[in-house]
């Protein structure tokens, strides 16, 4: 048995019956009958929400099933995204105060967290849209006239909001991403890429880190004695290696310069900026080493938190990964190669969008 006042919404506010349920009041019934307070589909708006289900093809009076399945997918992704731009503009807030309240950090986790939760929920939703096959896509696709997913100003929006940066993104059509916005909406799109991000207020953070003073525990000078003593020992051992004429020699030599050019790269500071301005790095070289010397000592008490909250920005990144690319699956195996119902060049605009560069938290 359910104890049902342990319920968030307990039977009694859900209706007798399955018809009652669904002829719920009106919300904007001032007169409608509500047992115990408020009611259910009053407080959800539901009468508003299920309106919005309105089908293109039952205006021209065929209406094809699938349709509902489509709208309801992308209206429920247009949900979820609002949801979590609720979540990072949180986290933003609590990182802009200086210095951040380490209490705070378990908030910031769990809000990342969340996060990260709702968009395996993204992931997921593609394989019910999956079960549409692209024979009944196409009844209804042409009644989608020039509307594209790429329209999704909350998706831009959040794009903008992780870090993402505009010269980072492929072209639409050889335009800038904004022109596709009403004037209103282009100024909330412009002033979020202007403002802080989830990117630059991390990067203020990680450069912060206690233990990076020169005149205290100096971690940077600790963490280069000891990484090049052991590109020393490697080198050391891939000569041995190459005098005593050992078959993979050459291959030792040349794994043993490839780490000591990455290591370089990451112990020189011009070198570190240079690949800055190509793209190849988002943070700043103080709150690279921050992030190092965090995941270095990420077993102490002080560090655990702020080491699950990197590794969660990575998974932010993975997952958002992830979705575009199965989404670049859907649509070639829905349209081919066939134009995106916005202009673009559909699976090729969108398979380019699946690189490196639209990562925010490689480093």
């Amino acid at each position: 048995p359910t104890d049902s006042s342990r319920l968030l919404f307990p039977p009694d506010t859900m209706g007798d019956t399955e018809q009652e349920a669904q002829n719920l009041p009106d919300t904007r019934d001032k007169d409608a009958p509500v047992k115990g307070g408020l009611h259910y589909g009053v407080y959800l708006q539901l009468d508003k929400l299920f309106s919005c289900v309105d089908l293109q093809s039952s205006k021209r009076g065929e209406t094809v099933h699938d349709e509902h399945l489509f709208i309801v997918i992308h209206q429920v992704y247009e949900l979820w995204f609002k949801q979590i731009l609720w979540e990072v503009d949180s986290v933003i807030k609590l990182f802009q105060s200086e210095p951040l309240d380490e209490r705070e950090m378990l908030v910031i986790v769990q809000r990342l967290k969340r996060v990260v939760e709702i968009q395996k929920v993204l992931y997921d939703q593609i394989t019910v849209l999956e079960t549409m096959s692209p024979t009944s896509f196409k009844l209804f696709r042409d009644f989608l006239d020039k509307a594209s997913g790429f329209q999704s100003f909350q998706f831009r929006l959040l794009e903008n909001k992780m870090g993402l940066r505009h010269h980072n993104r492929s072209k639409y059509q050889q335009m800038h991403y904004w022109e596709y916005f009403s004037p209103e909406k282009r100024e909330v799109l412009k002033a979020a890429e202007d403002a802080d991000t989830l990117l630059t207020v991390v990067e203020r953070w990680l450069e912060r880190t206690p233990g990076l003073e020169e005149t205290g525990f100096n971690f940077w000078a600790k963490y280069q004695k000891n990484v090049l003593a052991w590109l020393s020992a490697v080198r050391g051992e891939a000569e041995r290696a190459a005098e005593g004429g050992e078959g993979a020699e050459s291959d030792l030599l040349k794994e043993c310069e490839k780490n000591e050019a990455n290591f370089s790269a990451i112990f020189d500071e011009s070198a570190h900026e240079a690949l800055q301005e190509r793209g190849d790095r988002k943070l700043s070289h103080k709150a690279l080493r921050g992030a190092l010397m965090i995941s270095m000592y990420a077993n102490e008490p002080r560090f655990s938190l702020p080491h699950t909250m990197l590794m969660l920005l990575i998974d932010i990144d993975h997952q958002m990964m992830r979705w575009r690319g199965q989404h670049v699956l859907l649509v070639q195996r829905m349209i081919g190669k066939l134009a995106g119902t916005g202009g673009s060049s559909g699976y090729m605009y969108l398979r380019a969008t699946c690189g490196d560069r639209y990562k925010v938290f490689n480093d």
